[in-house]
């Protein structure tokens, strides 16, 4: 009797070392860092998170809004101190009630 083989992976959950090549887990992400190139500085693997920082910047002057790539988060520096937002979700909420508090409600 001949055993049942078992079903090989598909090429895109393919694991090269101890990273997984499209995956968006932290350590991954952070292990496919360090073998692209930097742009601008930045690392190649971040490119779309420093962007949305920039834009974000760019709307609002009086703060300073970057992603760290180490942490994998977006912080803002304000004249009130430094506030980390762990996703973008989180950063927008906090922008939101930061204005919510300079303009009250009518």
């Amino acid at each position: 009797m001949n055993p049942i083989p078992m079903p090989r992976a598909s090429q895109e959950n393919r694991v090269v070392g101890a990273t997984c090549q499209h995956c968006t887990h932290r350590s991954c992400r952070a292990c496919r860092a360090q073998s692209l190139p930097r742009l601008g500085g930045h690392r190649a693997e971040f490119s779309t998170e420093h962007a949305r920082a920039a834009l974000l910047q760019q709307q609002h002057r009086n703060l300073i809004i970057y992603f760290g790539e180490s942490t994998q988060s977006y912080w803002v520096a304000s004249s009130s101190g430094l506030y980390e937002a762990g996703d973008w979700d989180n950063l927008l909420a906090h922008l939101w009630a930061r204005d919510q508090i300079r303009r009250p409600f009518c």
